[in-house]
């Protein structure tokens, strides 16, 4: 019985030894033919193209965001508590018009307190006056007197500058973007109450590269168009920066009439300058940029692997785009298959 079971023991040790030679075989065969597999794909396809210079009309375009004419944050200027807000978001407003009030009752205390002080004050002054007459009063005290009266009425000009307070005016003519607070709120002084955007005109804010804001001015005409409308509005150039925003780009405003109020502020636009003459740039297809063009990272092809490379952008000319700086004539550039790539990595250039 016992040399039996000592039997099957061994033979259940043969066979799970045996076993486990063949998975151990068969993990190796797939781990070989898995390496297999990715060393024949390990290059990535990509398209390419080769950077030359060529000849652009000076025409250029920049893309950029609307800004809003004016843009005004509403606030208390004292404290108190928000009774009235005659103005909901969306409703237009004027410059000068009330658009909510505060609680005045305890300010109105303070301007009849004011008034009653002085007329103190005033009927001291004439007492006094009499007597100084009579000598029962030295001139000392009798300005000091003067000067309670003085100080009394600058008391009651101040409540009731104070009481006037609580009527909070617009400064500015728009359309109420926000409403910040409900009525109700015990608001400090400079607490936001509404947002007022002014859309009657809007600005095109857009960089323009340092070899170009040059040939622009102030008061220009430029052709802008809306990515939300078809065609182009005329714009008119209103500001151009003395400095540079960054990548030597310098912000430009153009001014847009609105009168319809098609056009919101934080839309996009091109604006299209039109400058006389063409310029030999050097310039590479504007998918060829990793991400963004103001991101200026462009793989470069050198020995059949893409090397992630700095460059400076500059005019954008629609599908194509000026370098400035960072490529060569005659670099291959990667312009498709970018999402499949890091640095150094191989690739295998499509035809």
């Amino acid at each position: 019985m016992k040399k039996r079971t000592l039997i099957t023991i061994i033979a259940i040790i043969v066979i799970a030894g045996g076993l486990f030679l063949i998975l151990q075989n068969n993990k190796k065969k797939n781990q070989a033919e898995v390496a297999i597999v990715a060393e024949t794909n390990a290059d990535v396809a990509v398209r390419t193209a080769v950077v030359k210079t060529e000849k652009i009309s000076g025409e250029f375009t920049v893309n950029g965001t609307f800004l809003p004419n004016k843009q005004s944050m509403i606030a208390s200027e004292i404290n108190g508590q928000l009774i009235a807000l005659n103005v909901k978001e969306g409703s237009y407003v004027r410059a000068g018009q009330s658009i909510g009030r505060l609680a005045g009752e305890k300010l109105n205390v303070n301007v009849g307190n004011a008034k009653a002080n002085l007329a103190q004050a005033q009927s001291a002054l004439s007492r006094y006056e009499a007597a100084y007459k009579t000598g029962g009063v030295t001139a000392l005290q009798l300005d000091q007197a003067r000067l309670q009266v003085k100080n009394a009425r600058s008391q009651v000009q101040s409540a009731q500058l104070q009481s006037g307070d609580t009527n909070i005016i617009s400064k500015i003519s728009g359309i109420v973007n926000q409403k910040l607070v409900e009525v109700g709120a015990v608001l400090a002084p400079g607490t936001p109450i509404i947002e007022i955007v002014d859309i009657s005109s809007v600005k095109l804010k857009v960089d323009v590269d340092q070899s170009l804001v040059s040939q622009l001015a102030v008061g220009n005409i430029v052709q802008v168009k809306p990515d939300v409308i078809e065609g182009t509005v005329e714009g008119r150039i209103t500001f151009i920066a003395p400095s540079a925003s960054g990548a030597l780009k310098f912000p430009v405003e153009i001014t847009v009439p609105n009168s319809f109020n098609k056009l919101r502020a934080g839309m996009y636009g091109s604006a299209m300058f039109n400058n006389k003459g063409e310029n030999t740039v050097l310039v590479v297809p504007r998918d060829a940029f990793v991400g963004s063009v103001s991101d200026n990272l462009i793989f470069v092809v050198k020995d059949n692997i893409a090397y992630l490379t700095k460059v400076q952008a500059g005019t954008n000319y629609g599908d194509k785009v000026e370098v400035v700086s960072g490529l060569n004539e005659g670099d291959v550039i990667v312009t498709s298959g970018q999402i499949n790539l890091s640095d150094k990595t191989k690739i295998r250039i499509l035809k």
